[in-house]
């Protein structure tokens, strides 16, 4: 009888080091209870690794992962470059796998099908799974430890039965922060697409979209991977060329009616996990609040008095109020979205994009992310749209506007 192998979790928070440890479990000295794995050859599944080969590929136009096919990596879903890379890292017969946050940017029925190939292999490779959301926790595994200034702390049976129902939530106790300048919108429609039909080549991503957002809704959109949520909000922030021509209007003005990117991109907040990359200098806090109100990336005007003292009432909002003079680039990866949040809606936009706000952020920074979004919405009159591959079981939408992918591109349907 073949003996059943054994698998390992380690579940990290935002802020821990899990590049040191990846390190160690590829390289050594392996962590307590991992001696198993001594003298065995591992490989590393991430998103890290298909951002590498992805570079080769339009950089230096070597293809590895796709050696035998037609398609580029980079234009594949998340969900067929995953695939991918875990055949060819298996090709390699490595002993063990290491698969950090494999479904993060998944849709269900995504992670559904990937799940199934795990399935396959678990019998005939060790796998170590890092994961920061503990309802990713994959169900054949034996033992789960948390990973704790840079050592684990293994899990009895008791505690590892409570770790995938376990949900962090927290309250911001005080009010909103209102705007420095009110402004009254005068349409009744903020964002109207009618009959919108797109694609690339010859392949079609939309097909007759039809979707009204009037001012002061929150909307979620939801949709598999390449269902065209990235290029309908790409058409509303005016970054897609695929808008004019189309019965598209923003702000009360049909789409290429004179109107200039800037017009379109002074009414929207935007939050998107890589626009954080963009703040490599040191920004302080309150700068990064501050130049929210003016839309750059820094601060390069000395503030207003009423500017300082928005950005205090955000920063307190935040319970952040003492570290004002804080860099940026200091604050675990929680905090900085939590920031990037604050800096969105700091000017009260008319349009407060989250495009995948809580991804790559453990279930407690998560649940914060959750909590501001839901406050905003509740105190403001802003029109919030809120994109996400993962259930947030916490988010409190009005609507949900589902793109459903379809051959002849994806239809628009709103869920009740």
């Amino acid at each position: 009888m073949k003996t059943k192998l054994q698998h390992w979790a380690i579940i990290t928070e935002t802020q821990a080091a899990s590049g040191d440890m990846i390190t160690r479990l590829l390289e050594g000295p392996l962590p307590d209870g991992l001696t198993l794995l001594e003298d065995k050859t591992g490989v590393l599944f991430s998103s890290t690794e298909i951002a590498r080969y992805i570079e080769e590929e339009v950089r230096h136009d070597r293809k590895i992962l796709t050696v035998n096919t037609s398609q580029s990596l980079e234009s594949m879903s998340s969900g067929e470059r995953k695939k991918t890379l875990l055949r060819h890292l298996i090709a390699s017969k490595p002993d063990y796998l290491i698969l950090d946050n494999p479904f993060d940017n998944l849709d269900t029925n995504s992670k559904k099908a990937f799940l199934e190939e795990l399935n396959l292999l678990k019998s005939t490779v060790h796998i170590l799974q890092i994961l920061s959301r503990k309802t990713d926790l994959l169900p054949f595994i034996d033992n789960v430890a948390f990973l704790q200034n840079n050592s684990l702390q293994w899990l009895n049976t008791s505690e590892i039965l409570d770790v995938a129902t376990t949900l962090a939530s927290k309250e911001f106790s005080a009010s909103l922060p209102p705007p420095i300048h009110h402004y009254k919108y005068p349409h009744k429609k903020l964002i109207e697409l009618r009959n919108v039909s797109v694609s690339f080549g010859t392949k079609p991503v939309l097909y007759n979209v039809n979707w009204c957002i009037h001012p002061g809704e929150f909307w979620e959109l939801k949709g598999k991977n390449g269902s065209g949520k990235t290029t309908i909000l790409s058409m509303i922030t005016g970054d897609n060329p695929k808008g004019y021509g189309q019965d598209l209007y923003l702000f009360g003005q049909k789409k290429g009616s004179g109107e200039s990117v800037w017009d379109i991109k002074k009414q929207i907040g935007y939050v998107t996990p890589a626009l954080t990359d963009r703040f490599r200098g040191y920004h302080t806090l309150q700068n990064m609040l501050i130049s929210g109100l003016v839309d750059s990336i820094g601060l390069y005007s000395i503030p207003t008095e009423s500017q300082l003292n928005l950005a205090t009432k955000w920063l307190a909002l935040l319970g952040m109020e003492h570290q004002k003079n804080t860099y940026f680039h200091e604050l675990n990866k929680g905090e900085q979205r939590l920031i990037m949040c604050a800096r969105a809606m700091i000017k009260h936009p008319l349009l407060l994009i989250l495009d995948e706000p809580t991804s790559d952020l453990d279930d407690q920074a998560a649940a914060l992310v959750v909590a501001l979004v839901n406050k905003i919405a509740k105190e403001s009159n802003n029109t919030i749209i809120f994109v996400s591959h993962r259930e947030e079981p916490q988010l409190q939408p009005q609507f949900v506007y589902e793109l459903q992918a379809a051959s002849i591109g994806s239809t628009g349907i709103i869920l009740t």
